[in-house]
């Protein structure tokens, strides 16, 4: 199948690989798919080609030659503006929208003004709306918690909305100052003169994309368990209508697999006393109703009646346990639950800022971001991505721990369907660390371990293939 371009970048299309079609919503890899990649900066370069090794051999291993990944190498960071005086030149972006997964290395900010983060600005130009970001332990990874085995999560992260839109203006310009009149003069909102002011939008459309991939995630994965992270209870317009939103998602589009907390525990009292009365009901889903202001009981009584109506047929006498469980709960309590008990969370759909800081929270008790991985996953386009930064002092010595792109790409392979590969990475990362055969930022922290350098942690993986 033939390019719509010759070259991108002035590199010419690999001439023995495939495009990676979409049809009807779904990705069709062929078996020879050209992948785009960007190297990364600073570490990133070594990083890219102790990566690339892993794949391709364990892609051999799965399929003895009759698959193949065809790399591309596109530009962005610091590499691409040492060539072409650009950050994230045109011509990558296109290569990406044409061969529709990609992936790539740490990238560094750019300095200066322009372009604020090169990672945001290809969420936002690619609309790759979900930041994925699963975090497991792999046994003999030193932990500063007492049951990292516990931590087994995916983190949902809505990727293109809230303080990440980068709308704001610094303190004591004409716009800070406009819109700060704007807001006392007509819409009676004291503000500080001196304040910087920024905009936090959160939308139907960007909650309910994000959900529906959590959700679907978890249906596919055979997962029982879908959480709404969300600091509604002060922010209600904004966070507290994601968590509305994403209830009205999952008891609209997949009424069939899903249930609510709330609808759960009307479902059970049910269950248990079939005889209960609608009130009784009533009185265990909200203990203390009955002092409660008349307009608020009858809304409690109009919710149990309501739910018991519409899918008691089908959800009731314990069908619901069978369903997936959408519940919601709070930022700050979200963080001492995955620290104190996360085996009981699954997937965790969050807005931008809660997930960015818990995924990284989550990270740290299983090695920290240099064991987590990640991906940018939109309709129609995923790009997979170290997690971590790009720690310019380290690079080009050969010592940091690729892991976090080596299971970008086992993440990667997943998504296209090769999940044999992913397999073979995993299970050999596994094999490796128990091994004590690691990088030295593990090393150090693990008694008679081995200190690899990344080239050799390399090695070490694809030997234990």
């Amino acid at each position: 199948m033939t390019s719509r371009k010759a070259s991108y970048n002035n590199l010419p299309v690999p001439a023995d690989g495939e495009r990676i079609e979409l049809r009807d919503g779904k990705f069709i890899v062929p078996d020879r798919p050209i992948i785009p990649f960007v190297e990364g900066d600073g570490t990133g370069r070594d990083i890219w080609k102790a990566s690339r090794r892993i794949f391709d051999a364990a892609v051999q291993k799965a399929y003895q030659g009759k698959r193949q990944v065809v790399w591309y190498e596109i530009f962005a960071g610091e590499k691409a503006f040492q060539k072409f005086n650009e950050w994230l030149p045109n011509d990558s972006v296109e290569a990406v929208r044409e061969f529709r997964i990609a992936i790539k290395g740490p990238l560094t900010t750019p300095i200066g003004g322009g372009i604020r983060s090169l990672n945001v600005s290809l969420r936002q130009i690619l609309n790759l709306y979900a930041c994925v970001r699963p975090v497991r332990y792999f046994p003999g990874v030193p932990s500063p918690v007492k049951h990292p085995e516990k931590m087994n999560i995916i983190i949902f992260r809505e990727n293109t909305e809230d303080v990440y839109a980068g709308i704001e203006w610094r303190e004591g310009t004409p716009e800070a100052k406009q819109l700060i009149e704007f807001l006392e003069k007509k819409l009676g909102k004291k503000i500080r003169a001196d304040s910087g002011i920024g905009i936090k939008p959160i939308s139907r459309t960007g909650t309910q994309n994000l959900v529906r991939r959590a959700i679907r995630h978890a249906l596919e994965n055979n997962l029982h368990r879908v959480t709404l992270v969300h600091k509604g209870n002060i922010m209600k317009f904004t966070e507290g209508a994601f968590r509305d939103w994403g209830y009205e998602l999952s008891t609209t589009e997949f009424r069939n697999e899903t249930v609510t907390e709330r609808e759960s525990w009307i479902l059970d009292n049910k269950d248990r006393k079939p005889d209960l009365t609608i009130e009784q009901n009533a009185g265990q889903v909200e203990p203390g109703l009955e002092h409660a202001p008349e307009a608020f009981r009858n809304g409690i009584y109009a919710e149990v009646k309501g739910v018991l109506d519409r899918i008691y047929s089908t959800h009731g006498k314990g069908q619901w346990k069978k369903k997936v469980l959408v519940d919601d709960r709070i930022a700050d309590s979200i963080f001492q639950q995955v620290v104190t008990r996360a085996d009981e969370y699954q997937v965790l759909a969050t807005p931008n800022l809660n997930g960015d800081y818990l995924s990284d929270a989550c990270a740290a008790q299983v090695g920290g971001l240099g064991m987590a991985p990640g991906a940018n996953i939109g309709d129609e386009y995923a790009f997979f991505e170290a997690t971590h930064g790009t720690a310019p002092k380290y690079a080009d010595k050969d010592v940091i721990n690729p892991s976090s792109v080596v299971l970008s790409g086992s993440m990667m392979f997943h998504f296209m369907g090769w999940k044999e590969v992913s397999a073979i990475i995993e299970d050999s990362i596994a094999r490796t660390i128990q091994q004590k055969k690691v990088t030295y930022d593990l090393e150090r922290m693990m008694p008679g371990a081995t200190k690899l350098k990344t080239s050799e942690y390399a090695s070490a993986i694809i030997e234990n293939m």
